[in-house]
């Protein structure tokens, strides 16, 4: 129950963050994506200032023994890159730039009733349903033809 409460809390922060820095409203993100018109960079600052508190809380926190509400630490083991990685990447890009919201603040923006955010998260939970049939069809391995003997 307790873990259910600080992800919650911590969930809230992070909402709470993402809308005070206008994360949430897709026109500022596509103007602070916009090099060539009328960008407005403020919003470099945001991902700064969460990739320093990031950068210093996890020396001090991966230092501990194990983390206050879980049995072990969960870190990613793997290290390379593959196809399905960048892919993943590039599509996550091109979303976030053609749409100017990604899951995060989309999830805080149905808060505001956002039409956007509505429509985001319907098309993100209709590609998280599709995803895994979608891979399984194009990274299939066709089966080997054997000459007829």
């Amino acid at each position: 129950m307790i873990r259910n409460i600080a992800a919650l809390g911590a969930g809230g922060i992070f909402g709470l963050g993402l809308a005070i820095s206008e994360m949430v409203n897709p026109l500022k993100v596509k103007a602070f994506l916009d090099v060539a018109g009328n960008r407005d960079p403020s919003l470099i600052l945001v991902m700064g200032g969460a990739v320093v508190v990031t950068f210093v809380a996890f020396r001090f926190i991966l230092r501990q023994p194990k983390p206050v509400l879980a049995a072990r630490f969960d870190l990613p083991t793997r290290r390379d890159l593959d196809r399905k990685l960048i892919g993943g990447a590039a599509v996550f890009g091109v979303g976030w730039g053609l749409v100017g919201l990604c899951p995060g603040p989309a999830l805080s923006g149905l808060v505001y009733g956002n039409l956007e955010s509505f429509i985001f998260v319907a098309a993100m939970l209709v590609g998280l349903a599709a995803g895994p049939r979608l891979l399984a069809l194009f990274t299939a391995t066709p089966s080997p033809v054997v000459a007829p003997g």
